[in-house]
């Protein structure tokens, strides 16, 4: 089975909590403060792995959870940074973020390696929060969520040479003569189901990598047939060699159906139609009629395709020659990585942890991520930890926002289930 698309969720670790804790030992008097901070957890890792041709364990297993950071302890002791999780994907692995369809990555070298989740910070133990006037803090900060996203997952197979053309045309008895690949070959349309890649190796030429699209028909670009499935595949292409039935023997026009495939890779890509073809012009052992080639050639080349090669895939005539001008073009073009505009390019969004003001029966509500974590970090019964409540309300801007919308003397603020008395 061939999976070239697949759909996960991951979720890095969320950071552990900081400790609050105080020196209990013997014979030291007025022990201080030594809750020590939580680890950070876990982050999540794409890794392009050259032995892996699909996409196939991504359909039986669909979520993928980073280890937590473990939690900080008394004597200063750190917790545990959460464990990072790696995840092997194929050479050719685009990944896009579902939510923004944005490009994160584009995998497509051995080894390569992808931050696509980070996790979250430990939170501080209470031996940070001392102070010269705050000797004794009883809070600490609780770890910071880690990352959580569906991602998508696209497989572009990686190949030098691409061979395109309508169905049973030959393309894949032509990669089996010029390599060990060994497609399904019969006679009848839509034999190949998946790409096929060969390496192919000719005595006095660089060897390259070829991909035996299965066949695009008319209507490709707009899901028609196997389609847009598959003319992913050979973006990555340098080279075409655009293969053609010349003996006409199925009662199909060999300039119609050349036509008709390079008006889809037109309207699936501009870049992908203006790249070097090779027009390959096939079973010309079956051919009756020189002149039908001839003719042939004279029609593409009015079209500025001048490089038309006469052959036979199941006799080799031509074959050695089509594969050495492939080799010579390589050589002409170098290797690039897929273009991600800016528009296209995923760009994390820095985590901040905000909060909205209104006002609710006379009470002035502070709600949001930030009072959430504020809450959970002091003991809102202790007068160290209310001092320095009081001190983030105001750093944090919060104080200064309420007396802009009005807030007086003696009226309420509410932060979640906690409710307090403003004062000028």
């Amino acid at each position: 089975m061939f999976v070239d698309t697949a759909k996960i969720f991951i979720k890095s670790g969320d950071g552990g909590d900081g400790s609050i804790s105080f020196r209990r030992e013997k014979y030291i008097a007025f022990g201080g403060p030594d809750g020590g901070d939580g680890g950070d957890g876990g982050d999540i890792i794409l890794v392009s792995d050259p032995n892996l041709t699909t996409l196939l364990d991504f359909t039986y297993k669909r979520k993928y959870l980073a280890e937590r950071g473990g939690n900080g302890s008394g004597s200063k002791c750190f917790g545990k940074n959460g464990e990072t999780l790696y995840i092997k994907v194929p050479m050719g692995t685009v990944v896009r973020d579902v939510e923004t369809n944005k490009i994160m990555v584009d995998l497509s070298h051995p080894g390569e390696k992808y931050v696509v989740a980070k996790g979250g910070r430990g939170g501080r133990g209470n031996v940070r929060f001392t102070t010269p006037t705050r000797q004794a803090p009883d809070f600490a900060e609780p770890g910071m969520p880690g990352e959580e996203r569906f991602i998508s997952l696209e497989l572009k197979v990686l190949a030098d040479v691409g061979l395109l053309g309508f169905p049973n045309v030959g393309k894949s008895t032509l990669l089996s003569v010029v390599s060990k690949a060994r497609p399904k070959i019969a006679n009848y349309h839509f034999t190949t189901l998946k790409p096929n890649l060969g390496v192919v190796a000719v005595p006095g030429i660089q060897s390259f990598v070829m991909a035996d699209i299965p066949g695009i028909i008319e209507g490709a670009a707009e899901g028609v047939g196997l389609g847009i499935q598959f003319l992913r595949h050979i973006e990555r292409t340098r080279v075409l060699i655009h293969v053609v039935d010349i003996s006409g023997l199925e009662g199909r026009d060999p300039f119609e159906d050349f036509v008709k495939i390079n008006e889809e890779l037109k309207k699936y890509s501009i870049k992908l139609w203006d790249r070097p073809q090779i027009i390959a012009a096939n079973k010309s052992d079956m051919l009756f009629d020189d002149q039908v080639f001839e003719d042939f050639k004279k029609k593409v080349g009015e079209l500025g395709y001048d490089r038309v090669i006469k052959m036979s895939a199941a006799t080799n005539q031509g074959v050695e020659e089509l594969m050495k001008e492939a080799a010579r073009l390589l050589s002409t073009i170098p290797v690039t990585d897929i273009e991600i505009s800016e528009e296209d390019k995923f760009v994390p969004e820095e985590k901040k942890f905000t909060y909205s003001i209104r006002k609710e029966d006379g009470v002035y509500v502070v709600e949001g991520s930030f009072v959430d974590r504020l809450l959970a970090s002091v003991n809102i019964n202790d007068p160290d930890a209310l001092r320095y409540f009081h001190k983030v309300l105001k750093n944090k801007g919060i104080l200064q926002e309420l007396r802009d919308l009005g807030i007086e003397d003696g009226d309420m603020v509410r932060l979640k289930d906690f409710e307090f008395e403003y004062l000028l």
